[in-house]
């Protein structure tokens, strides 16, 4: 049914959102603007550029330099300790057999270092960060590049995603999407198959 499969990183294989969630909270309050649980989960899922947006427009007076360091060294702290992955991903990556690609939002040189922390690398074929794309998600072009780096049809390619803007991206671009909401509950609107874990996504899917 498939010809490849692709992941998001963040929320999806790692527990990485909670961590930036708690650790953004406390950056937020270090530099004298606290924020609430609500405003850190409307980051989650975007790209740094667009969450600098939301961030200067609801917070003017905000010195994001200051507050990027913050958050930064918090969360680099945090995953130091370790990284664990999300429910059923260990298992659901040592089953599949098609080619699989990283989808992810972060930046390069983040993704990399998450990845080896988590020891996933060697899963994939191609990875897909923010600095391969001049769109990133909602838009579709990360996806597509995934599919064309593996040759594939896009509408041939499973995508597993937590986040509504992850997904968006994965159905613009024609793949059949699973997504498995992390800590912002979704409608599914953009998604095949909402399920609770990624092991019950890919039996919906079809593909275990």
């Amino acid at each position: 049914m498939f010809d490849a499969v692709f992941f998001d990183l963040d929320g999806t294989l790692i527990d990485t959102e909670s961590v930036a969630v708690t650790t953004g909270l406390a950056a937020f309050a270090a530099c004298g603007h606290p924020v609430d649980t609500a405003f850190m989960h409307g980051l989650v899922g975007k790209a740094e550029p667009m969450a600098a947006t939301i961030i200067r427009s609801a917070l003017p007076q905000l010195d994001l330099v200051e507050f990027h360091g913050h958050w930064r060294l918090g969360f680099d702290a945090a995953i130091s300790q370790g990284l664990p992955l999300k429910t059923g991903a260990a298992e659901l990556l040592g089953l599949i057999a098609h080619p699989m690609a990283l989808v992810t939002s972060s930046g390069r040189n983040s993704a990399h270092h998450k990845l080896g922390i988590a020891d996933l690398t060697r899963h994939f074929r191609e990875i897909i960060t923010f600095d391969d794309v001049t769109a990133p998600k909602p838009e579709p072009e990360p996806y597509l590049l995934a599919a064309q780096r593996l040759g594939v049809h896009p509408s041939r390619c499973l995508v597993f995603e937590d986040s509504d803007i992850g997904a968006e991206a994965a159905h613009r671009a024609g793949c059949v999407v699973v997504q498995v909401p992390d800590v912002v509950p979704t409608q599914g609107r953009f998604a095949a198959h909402v399920a609770a874990d990624l092991l019950a996504g890919a039996r919906l899917a079809g593909l275990i």
